[in-house]
């Protein structure tokens, strides 16, 4: 009894102090637990439920929790009382850590520049291309998700992200994503710094690339001098099965954003890889020395922990074999989702995977759908996040930019006995949804809460 109290006033503190409805929401989905464990892709609350992790932290988990060797190269930073974050000296990790991407990422990405966040390593690549190019102008794709900092939010579109806000950054610019004609309209102007973008647009739904999209945005882009750069902090680290998503379509960009998965999750950790002219161009002087820089960017305990997660995932090729495991899960949820209306569509590359529904087209769970969607076009796919958690102890999310789109994005560690589960899983709640009233009557509860 003491615990569960001690447990209620620490979550009280929470809604109190930093953030009430995002208690709310999570209270709505029947998902607010408190977790003691995480190991792999398990996650263990303190009821003793067992919940298999398929979101990943939003794709930071790709060498899953808490893996040992990582934890261990923290520890053992930690323990010899070195100079974590002195600011006036050389940080020999960080140089090492910069040699082991460029090596990875290979191509024309010579230099890299740390910081914490994809965010901050947008805002990194505006700022960089610009001093390049001596341009101002940003491009960037329609869906996309770039971060939730002023710089990065202005390349993005959705008013839900935006509205509040007060004026992004002037002379940007948006364009259809696999749209070759509308960019090269937009680059013959020759006043854009740089074209941002995600190889595979990850919040928009997993969009990819069609044809030979990408190979043509990069020569555009070097033909009207505008630098290519790309979003890789979902997709990169393995995430696609290589380790940038890049190297699956033979294309060798200005500037590639790393985030996310880089430190195991157990330390911030961005950074942004591109090409000695651009650095230069920032870099130019002993007086522009550190005329860019980030207090807890280069910190030994982050370096660390990116260097025993590349270990962990290049050495155990976890991309490679995550990949192998991710394609047979697509196919059979493919086969096994097929029967029922409301299934589209299943993509994917690695272990990046989207699962697409629609509209039903019977009638009494038509009313309810579109009724739920009137109050809000996530109603639906919150109710099925929440019953994959609720029923079947998975935890999942629906994309940022498309709610119709369930994103599968387990750690690269799992193994094919938890697909096994999530395969049935995921059928058995898609059987419930087509048969079930109780779980629209459920649904439509839910969307009167959320207006009160």
């Amino acid at each position: 009894m003491e615990q569960a109290v001690l447990e209620k006033t620490q979550v009280n503190a929470y809604a109190t102090y930093i953030n009430p409805q995002w208690v709310k929401l999570l209270d709505l989905l029947q998902m607010n637990v408190k977790y003691v464990r995480c190991e792999g892709a398990e996650l263990f609350t303190s009821d003793g439920r067992r919940i298999l992790d398929f979101l990943s932290g939003f794709c930071v988990y790709n060498a899953g929790h808490n893996h040992p060797m990582i934890i261990a190269a923290v520890k053992d930073e930690l323990d010899k009382k070195g100079p974590l974050m002195l600011q006036s000296h050389i940080p020999e990790l960080a140089g090492k850590a910069a040699q082991r991407l460029c090596t990875l990422a290979g191509g024309q990405l010579k230099r890299v520049v740390f910081c914490n966040s994809g965010s901050e390593g947008v805002e990194t690549a505006i700022k960089f291309t610009r001093a390049h190019t001596k341009r101002s102008g940003l491009l960037y794709c329609h869906g996309a998700f770039h971060g939730l900092t002023c710089g990065a939010l202005s390349l993005m579109g959705d008013p839900l992200w935006k509205d509040d806000f007060g004026p992004m950054l002037p002379n940007v610019e948006a364009v259809d994503y696999n749209d070759l004609k509308e960019l090269e309209k937009k680059l013959q102007t020759k006043k854009f710094a740089a074209f941002i973008l995600e190889p595979i647009q990850a919040e928009a739904g997993i969009i990819f690339p069609q044809g030979n999209y990408l190979q043509e945005v990069q020569r555009l882009c070097r033909q009207y001098g505008t630098m290519f750069v790309l979003d890789e902090v979902q997709t990169g680290v393995w995430r696609t099965g290589t380790f940038l998503a890049a190297h699956h379509y033979n294309i060798d960009p200005d500037v590639v954003v790393l985030a996310k998965a880089l430190s195991g999750g157990v330390a911030p950790v961005g950074a942004v890889l591109m090409t000695e002219r651009i650095s230069n161009s920032v870099f130019s002087s002993l007086k522009r020395a550190n005329v860019h820089d980030s207090t807890f960017a280069e910190n030994s305990l982050s370096m660390r922990a990116l260097l025993a997660t590349l270990d962990v995932l290049d050495q155990g090729q976890w991309g490679e074999k995550s990949a192998a495991l991710a394609a047979h899960m697509r196919e059979r949820l493919s086969k096994a989702l097929a029967p029922y209306e409301m299934f589209k569509s299943v993509r994917g590359i690695g272990m990046f995977t989207g699962i697409e529904w629609q509209a039903p087209k019977q009638f009494r769970r038509k009313i309810s759908f579109e009724t739920i969607k009137r109050i809000h076009p996530a109603i639906f796919g919150q109710i099925l996040v929440m019953q994959l958690y609720r029923e079947k102890g998975i935890l999942s999310q629906i994309c940022g930019n498309d709610f119709m789109v369930l994103k599968v994005v387990p750690p690269l560690v799992t193994t094919s006995e938890q697909i096994d589960y999530f395969v049935k899983s995921m059928t058995e709640v898609t059987d419930m949804i087509h048969t079930s009233e109780a779980l629209w009557s459920e649904a439509l509860g839910i969307v009167t809460r959320t207006m009160i």
